[in-house]
């Protein structure tokens, strides 16, 4: 089953700021969440109700799931140093 992806305005603001090559990997990760919100080695964000994260090399990918909308909404991609902050 298919999920939604939504992005929020400052996601695109995020992916200004990564280089090209790692756009590309970034860009399938995130295709990746549609098919499968919940892929091996995401973890979920302590402290939050419904916040998640993906690794992507040196970046995070921060959303959250709606599984009864099947809405996947991209929060943020930074680099691991910023992601949290």
């Amino acid at each position: 089953m298919i999920y939604a992806l939504r992005f929020e305005s400052r996601v695109l603001k995020d992916l200004d700021r990564i280089p090209e090559k790692e756009l590309v990997r970034i860009d399938k990760a995130i295709q990746a969440l549609a098919l499968q919100p919940h892929p091996a080695g995401v973890k979920k964000l302590v402290g939050q109700e419904n916040l998640y994260r993906v690794r992507q090399g040196d970046y995070r990918i921060i959303y959250t799931v709606d599984h009864k909308s099947r809405i996947v909404s991209i929060l943020g991609v930074r680099n691991r140093r910023d992601a949290y902050r």
